[in-house]
């Protein structure tokens, strides 16, 4: 009976929480990994559209929400997805045709379009913080638990329960259906072949007849569609704090380069393993520990490893690992 419930309080505070994360940054690490493949330059901006795109999806909620607009159960947030991620497309492609287009048509170094999308972040980042304000924004409505612990406990009479949020549950079925998607697009589609032949070589997909303008603007879209489900999800699950965003740029890079820079599968695994190793590097493993060993054995101490303060530490550290032992990533990646 211990052993059951040291595992569903192994489930409860690492799994669950890990496979919502993950699903959270794989999304975020498969824009970054778009924008490298097909454009060939890091996007500093890319945190800061997410919260953009967040932002958006947040004040047409409260606009739904005003009206006596709801979606039952479910949060009213989805209702309200669709409209915010038209609005991040058109703050993308808006951004593109006054910035980037001009240093593309240039053929700048990549390192210079790096330092402009810096540039873009700080920007974006002003202005969502204009918009909203810098404080946490709270939009989930709906139920708020999938199953709650006490219904949990009735159910199986564990001393420990097990709760699953409505946010974690909706992040990873949209994550794999938004994953499906993609997968699918890229490789099935016109539009989606013509992307990963421009990655693969930008001249000879020209000779080939490509349209490059086209392939820049499908790829902005997908890209705004992405972050902003990313973003979405991860205000539902936890809250909406601009500055957030901009922090979440290191494990999006860090999922990114772990998995392989430029390969969408590369992001997906590079995500689950960036979110599983802060979650369980941070953890206070006392509880699961003492469900675990016998009662002489139970720790005094809480058997955490780092406090959660440090938990974008864990991301840095990885990623040097990994730039040091094997720059190209798990799947080796350059190429959509």
């Amino acid at each position: 009976m211990d052993l059951l419930n040291a595992l569903v309080a192994f489930a409860n505070f690492v799994m669950v929480p890990a496979l919502a994360y993950g699903s959270q940054l794989a999304l975020g690490a498969l824009g970054v990994t778009l924008i490298y493949g097909i454009l060939r330059f890091s996007n500093f901006a890319h945190g800061d559209t997410m919260a953009f795109g967040t932002m958006a999806v947040v004040l047409v909620t409260w606009l739904f929400q005003s009206w006596g607009v709801s979606f039952g159960p479910l949060p009213t947030a989805l209702l309200a997805l669709p409209f915010g991620i038209l609005i991040c497309m058109g703050f993308v492609l808006g951004t593109d045709r006054l910035v980037y287009r001009f240093y593309r048509a240039q053929k700048v170094k990549p390192v210079v379009l790096v330092i402009v999308s810096m540039g873009v972040m700080f920007v974006t980042n002003g202005l969502v913080r204009f918009i909203i304000g810098p404080d946490d924004q709270r939009f989930a409505d709906g139920e708020r638990f999938l199953i709650s612990a006490r219904d949990f406990k009735e159910m199986t009479g564990l001393q420990e329960g097990l709760a699953i949020k409505t946010g974690q549950a909706l992040t990873v079925v949209v994550a794999v259906i938004a994953v499906a998607w993609l997968f699918w697009f890229l490789n099935r589609t016109r539009t989606g072949k013509s992307m990963r032949a421009y990655s693969d070589n930008e001249d000879l997909a020209l000779l080939s007849g490509i349209n490059p303008e086209r392939v820049v603007m499908v790829t902005w879209l997908i890209v705004a569609a992405l972050a902003t489900l990313a973003g979405t999800l991860y205000g539902l699950d936890k809250s909406f704090k601009p500055f957030t965003y901009f922090q979440l740029l290191l494990p999006f890079f860090a999922a990114a380069i772990v998995g392989g820079l430029g390969s969408p599968l590369g992001a997906i695994v590079g995500g689950f393993v960036i979110a599983f190793s802060e979650v369980m590097i941070t953890y206070a493993w006392k509880k699961v520990v003492t469900y675990a060993v016998p009662e002489r054995w139970e720790p005094d101490s809480l058997v955490q490893l780092l406090s959660t303060d440090y938990k974008f530490a864990v991301s840095f550290v990885i990623l040097l690992v990994v730039l040091i032992f094997r720059p190209t990533g798990l799947f080796s990646g350059k190429s959509v």
